[in-house]
């Protein structure tokens, strides 16, 4: 990530120049974004992400136009990795709001250390009774200590949630707002006023703006349908479950010690598996965790011994491993079905064709 030394340097050069200044020193110190989609597509790689050109040209119009990325698709996919990755090659600290349902802008934004407040009001105690000794009445005690109690609400005694650190880091970061589908409609809508301005309001110390406007990505799992004013600020992209040669890409990049004909079969596997009617398929990340497992089980070739014990890798309902288990026993049946007969002339069967013998 960015050393914390170059903080001031950041802070400065975004004063000066504004976000085209702070843009090429960070390109000039290597950190910096990335001038073509196919740098955009070797950075993801170099961080053991295989990236599509879709999803790289996203990302790099997302941010030569600095607008959020909206990215959808199915659990499991590789979207919060794609974030994770999209910080590590642009050489930004992760800044992560885990969304949840009841999720609320005091949660996302800031909190106050009520009892760092409480701890301060003990030792200060002598102070705050010599401040006060001069107070006739109720009333000038009550007007000399609120005249004090901007001490109290300062930023000394804020702690910043994840959107509110993304806004007062002094250094570029990326912020990931994964699952927001989880939240409800209140919580987006504030969310649109912070992504549109990268600012907040505090009532008791005032509006904050960001020092150096951060990377978003916002995640969804499809779960709920965003609202259009979010989409309309964001660049959208959608993951799906991957093909079969850039799901195998994926699976010999991240399990290398898997042999490459078991790794193709197993993946084989999963594509028929996805093609099921299953309350849940396997995810990208689960074809990874199951590649892990056969490498650990020193597994030779998908049998049916290896299928029964390890099949609760990919699937995690029980419904699904019968309808999984019943599809598998119909393929070896069909596939045995279109085996070839014996040979004729081994002389083990008899085909009810009777053959003129030469004379000797």
């Amino acid at each position: 990530s960015v050393p914390s030394w170059n903080a001031k340097k950041l802070l400065t050069f975004s004063r000066w120049g504004g976000h085209f200044k702070l843009r090429s020193w960070l390109n000039a110190k290597g950190y910096g974004m990335f001038n073509t989609i196919t740098e955009v597509t070797a950075g993801l790689l170099k961080q053991q992400y295989i990236s599509s050109n879709e999803i790289s040209t996203v990302l790099y119009l997302a941010d030569k136009l600095n607008k959020p990325v909206l990215v959808e698709g199915p659990a499991g996919v590789g979207k919060t990795e794609l974030a994770k990755a999209w910080a590590a090659a642009t050489g930004r600290d992760l800044i992560r709001l885990q969304c949840y349902e009841g999720l609320d802008e005091t949660k996302a934004l800031y909190e106050w250390e009520y009892a760092k407040q409480m701890l301060y009001t003990q030792l200060l105690r002598d102070k705050l009774q010599s401040l006060l000794a001069d107070s006739q009445t109720l009333a000038q005690a009550a007007d000399a200590l609120a005249a004090e109690e901007d001490v109290f609400f300062s930023q000394r005694f804020l702690l910043p949630r994840p959107l509110l650190k993304a806004i007062l880091s002094e250094a570029p970061v990326t912020l990931l707002i994964d699952e927001i589908d989880r939240t409800d409609a209140e919580f987006e809508a504030f969310l649109l006023e912070v992504l549109s301005d990268f600012q907040v309001s505090v009532p008791e110390i005032g509006t904050l703006k960001a020092r150096t406007q951060p990377l978003v990505l916002l995640t969804s799992n499809n779960t709920r349908e965003l609202s259009e004013a979010l989409k309309r600020r964001c660049v959208y992209l959608f993951i799906d479950y991957p093909n079969l040669e850039a799901e195998l890409r994926v699976v010999r990049l991240k399990v290398p010690g898997l042999a490459p004909a078991l790794a193709k079969q197993a993946v084989e596997l999963v594509q028929r598996l996805r093609r099921l009617d299953l309350k849940k398929n396997p995810s990208v990340s689960e074809t990874i965790d199951w590649a892990k497992a056969l490498v650990l089980l020193n597994a030779q070739s998908l049998d049916k011994e290896t299928l029964e014990s390890t099949l609760t890798v990919l699937l995690k309902h029980e419904a699904d491993i019968q309808r999984a288990r019943a599809a598998i026993q119909r393929d070896e049946q069909r596939e045995t079905r279109r085996r070839p007969p014996p040979e004729p002339d081994s002389g083990d069967i008899f085909d009810g064709n009777i053959r003129h013998l030469k004379r000797i």
